[in-house]
């Protein structure tokens, strides 16, 4: 065979492979939403409660781009939200990660920091998120900061205890190789302990940026006039339906989008792990 033929099979099978992939990640979600406009159009229920996927496209695209006469009061205002939204997330998202990782690994490391901060965090752990608002709007006033609190102390808590957890199930076995190789504590930590327990952290990064943008909502319903958090809330009180579901959307678009980043980042950490475990 050629190496034209071979080159053109290659391009063929890739081109099938690439088809294939595009009809597994968007086969469902095109099925829901021809069954969302099916109700729609067949007068069910008025579409003013529910709108139609065309009009949230048609009403989301007036957020963007703001000729359309569609959105009213929120045209071309998405962009502003977006940012200042996504700036909130990972502000928050930063230190709650950076914080819970750094207790994560001292709370799995010693026994003695476990019995004097996890229980704690384990009390704090159960209180909602929501019920924390009056006092961060105390001690912060108004502003990002509360909002930053709030969303970095959502997203605290699943890192530390994935942490904790990865700590804790390092297998015993590659912590006496290593000792009997001469390891120091030092270099235990580093070459044995934190790369084992990278996956469970990783996983804790991946819940805690989820629930970041889960609670962007929260946060921004608080004392700000920005962000698609507010403008969701916004059009709630206008009865604009079709702003809320597309300030929703937006929200779920930008959180898939941050966490493909965390997935990237974990594979680029995690290369050498994909031999080892199932389905990589």
């Amino acid at each position: 065979m050629s190496s034209a033929s071979t080159a053109g099979a290659g391009n063929t099978s890739a081109a099938g492979s690439l088809l294939r992939n595009a009809v597994a990640y968007l086969a469902f979600p095109l099925l829901l939403l021809a069954i969302w406009q099916a109700l729609a159009m067949s007068g069910l229920y008025r579409r003013q409660v529910l709108p139609a996927p065309t009009d949230v496209i048609l009403v989301w695209a007036d957020l963007v781009i703001g000729n359309l006469d569609i959105a009213g009061r929120y045209a071309g205002s998405w962009f502003e939200h977006a940012k200042t939204s996504t700036a909130r997330v990972f502000a928050g998202f930063a230190w709650g990660t950076g914080l819970g990782i750094v207790l994560g690994l001292l709370i799995g490391l010693s026994r003695l920091i476990e019995k004097a901060i996890d229980p704690t965090i384990q009390v704090l752990r159960n209180v909602p998120v929501t019920a924390w608002v009056p006092l961060s709007l105390v001690f912060f006033g108004i502003g990002n900061s509360p909002a930053i609190f709030l969303i970095g102390l959502g997203a605290f808590f699943p890192s530390v205890l994935n942490t904790t957890h990865g700590v804790r199930q390092v297998n015993q076995i590659l912590v006496k190789a290593a000792t009997m190789m001469g390891a120091t504590r030092r270099e235990l930590i580093q070459c044995v302990i934190l790369p084992a327990a990278v996956p469970s952290i990783m996983t804790g990064v991946r819940l805690s940026m989820g629930i970041a943008w889960v609670l962007v909502v929260v946060a921004e319903i608080l004392a700000v006039r920005s962000g698609l958090g507010y403008l969701l809330n916004d059009a709630y009180q206008f009865y604009r339906n079709d702003v809320v579901i597309a300030a929703m959307l937006s929200i779920g678009v930008l959180g898939f989008l941050s966490d493909r980043l965390v997935v990237l980042l974990r594979d680029r950490l995690l290369g050498w792990n994909r031999l080892e475990t199932y389905n990589g």
